[in-house]
């Protein structure tokens, strides 16, 4: 099972809603995610955000963290992946942004990748990848590693929800 159906299955059996904000991934995992059949009960959309514009303007990113530190930066993609939950209404949000290449930006060599995780009730997570290879690998890895985050955080909250117990001390 591919990290887009494991994340959609696991999405769908909560009844819960999936937004992407992306970058670096031009519509990527949007498009990953709607190849499996039945996506439109989980998947509400997306925000491609290629220019950096667009994550200030569309998704909220703050203008002098993104003025400060450049599009490429741990914290730009947790706003990122906050603000299209917030803007798409979905229940998670999760966001890539990074240099994909073929040459360094903002002072961050080819393969700096973060990608993030924002879902309810406060559930933030941002991993930074180091990848190798051309562009369309770096790309494709930042595909498969931001699903992969949402899927374990997705098992992680489930694991968290199984083990609360009512009424308590």
């Amino acid at each position: 099972m591919t990290a887009a159906a494991r994340v959609l299955r696991l999405l769908g059996a909560r009844g819960e809603t999936l937004a992407v904000a992306e970058s670096l991934t031009g519509g990527l995992v949007a498009a990953e995610l709607t190849s499996v059949p039945g996506a439109s009960r989980s998947f509400r959309g997306s925000v491609t955000a290629y220019a950096t514009p667009l994550k200030r303007d569309v998704l909220g990113v703050d203008a002098t963290l993104v003025a400060e530190r450049g599009a490429v930066d741990p914290e730009v993609a947790s706003q990122m992946a906050a603000g299209v939950r917030r803007v798409l209404d979905a229940d998670w949000g999760i966001s890539t942004t990074g240099v994909a290449g073929p040459e360094p930006q903002d002072g961050h060599p080819v393969g700096t990748v973060y990608v993030a995780v924002a879902g309810p009730s406060g559930v933030e997570k941002v991993t930074a990848l180091r990848l190798n290879g051309e562009r369309a690998d770096i790309r494709s890895e930042s595909v498969r590693g931001v699903l992969e985050l949402l899927a374990s955080e997705l098992a992680r909250n489930a694991r968290a929800q199984d083990t609360e117990q009512p009424g308590g001390n």
